[in-house]
């Protein structure tokens, strides 16, 4: 069973939702990122998601852009990120995912990459760009490894995408619970509920939510639907404010709260 797997069977089993928190890998450099993770572990996240910067993020909006645009020009490379997680799992055990495009893993090479991650401590992959009509060959290469391949679900997925997902995909399926880019949103929208039930219903995996998820209230709402939330550009925002013992500080209140909406919202 892999560390993602195990992870949600020791929440399932305490009736409990996950919650996953995401930041850029280097923002402001590898050395904070590697402090950071005791830090949300300790704080309440159950898996850590670290951002491979790009330098073409499509799929991200402003504040995850200027993180990986940080990230990048602090020297942070696909190779460094594998040392710092190997380096953090002298102190952590977190589940960890690598979440980024898939050039800067064609450039290093899908095996050689998926090897590397695997003796990093690197539990999971989730390619943004990287649809399951394509993932066969890649999908193959990280299992021999033993690495989860997770892929996203949208407002706008078809059945022909579900049913993709449900035989490709590891680990959790993402729920992407609006359509457009990254970025902290007002509300959560009321299809969500519906959607989420849905994909239960056809998918042998753990639904999460993300994508637009900034409160301790919205992380309630989703977690009394999903089995997990994904917390991102609220966190990131952060990075953009605070910096030192002062960001480690803002973050870890940050996700404690979040976490606390999620056991009061999860029934």
């Amino acid at each position: 069973m892999s560390r993602i797997a195990a992870k949600f069977e020791e929440i399932r089993k305490k009736q409990g939702k996950a919650l996953i928190t995401f930041i850029t890998a280097g923002d402001p450099e590898l050395a904070v990122t590697e402090k950071l993770v005791p830090v949300l572990e300790k704080a309440g996240a159950d898996i850590l998601e670290l951002g491979v910067p790009f330098s073409d993020p499509m799929a991200d909006g402003p504040t995850i852009q200027k993180a990986s645009e940080r990230a990048l020009s602090s020297g942070t490379t696909l190779p460094k990120i594998l040392a710092m997680v190997k380096s953090a799992r002298k102190v952590s055990q977190i589940p960890i995912i690598l979440m980024g495009y898939y050039n800067p893993i064609f450039l290093y090479g899908p095996e050689r990459f998926a090897a590397d991650a695997a003796v990093a401590g690197v539990d999971g992959v989730l390619v943004v760009d990287f649809p399951p009509e394509e993932a066969g060959t890649f999908k193959k290469v990280a299992a021999r490894q033993g690495l989860d391949v997770i892929f996203l679900l949208a407002p706008t997925s078809d059945d022909a995408r579900v049913a993709k997902i449900a035989e490709y995909g590891g680990g959790f399926v993402y729920y992407v619970s609006v359509t457009g880019v990254t970025g902290a949103r007002k509300s959560v929208a009321v299809s969500v509920f519906d959607q989420v039930k849905k994909i239960k219903e056809r998918v042998n995996l753990p639904v999460v939510v993300g994508f637009g998820i900034s409160d301790p209230v919205q992380a309630g709402q989703v977690a009394a639907a999903a089995d997990g939330v994904v917390v991102g550009s609220a966190l990131v925002k952060l990075f953009e404010e605070s910096s030192g013992e002062e960001l480690q500080g803002r973050l870890a209140t940050f996700v404690a709260a979040i976490r606390d909406g999620i056991d009061k919202g999860k029934q």
